[in-house]
């Protein structure tokens, strides 16, 4: 497949590049700092300036791709100035996809927004400590879900930096019991293959190790 990654030069979007090269697919990154991905991927994957807020931008790189996959996210604690970030997000590349005729999109959320979530009482915890987070990422969610497209939204809990193990749990519509952390390769890998899953389309999905 020819996969389009966005939020490339952020920890999950790292891993969302060398998980598409493990399993052959072809890359492409559109990012507003391309050095930070010159050193390491150069040859290896196309590499795009642009801003992703930049809807006209994201077209001309967009046209062509069999799916986006998203690792972006804004920074933890959220400015007041992205307060609004996901969702302005959202809008503009629900957009971009729907002109250029692009309609698999695999995005990234939070398992804050898992309501019956018990342990963890995510959405609890959530509410508590990170409610600008909360807010933004259900706006975010609805603009996907509204939009017509073949999305996919995996809510993983606290992401880490350990290593890939290629075992972790997936439950449709829930956060799997005792799902506390989960390792970026891990959440990587589950995009890359559920890419090209029929299956998933429209469905939310709670992912752990």
């Amino acid at each position: 497949m020819k996969l389009m990654i966005l939020g490339a030069t952020g920890g999950t979007g790292l891993e969302l590049i060398r998980r598409s090269l493990v399993h052959h697919h072809s890359v492409t990154a559109f990012v507003r700092n391309p050095d930070r991905l010159q050193e390491t991927f150069s040859g290896k994957i196309e590499i795009r300036r642009g801003d992703l807020l930049d809807q006209n931008a994201l077209k001309d790189v967009l046209r062509g791709h069999d799916a986006v996959l998203s690792g972006f996210g804004p920074r933890v604690p959220v400015a007041k100035t992205d307060a609004h970030l996901l969702a302005k997000f959202a809008a503009v590349l629900t957009g971009a996809m729907k002109d250029v005729g692009v309609r698999r999109a695999i995005i990234i959320s939070t398992a804050f927004l898992f309501k019956d979530s018990i342990i963890p009482p995510t959405f609890l915890i959530g509410k508590l400590f990170f409610p600008t987070v909360v807010s933004d990422s259900a706006a975010s969610e609805a603009i996907f879900q509204e939009s017509g497209l073949d999305w996919t939204i995996v809510r993983p809990p606290q992401l880490t930096d350990l290593p890939f193990t290629g075992k972790y749990r997936v439950r449709l519509g829930h956060l799997p019991r005792m799902g506390f952390k989960i390792g970026r390769p891990d959440v990587a890998d589950y995009f890359v293959k559920a890419a090209s899953d029929k299956l998933l389309i429209r469905k939310i999905v709670g992912i752990s190790n």
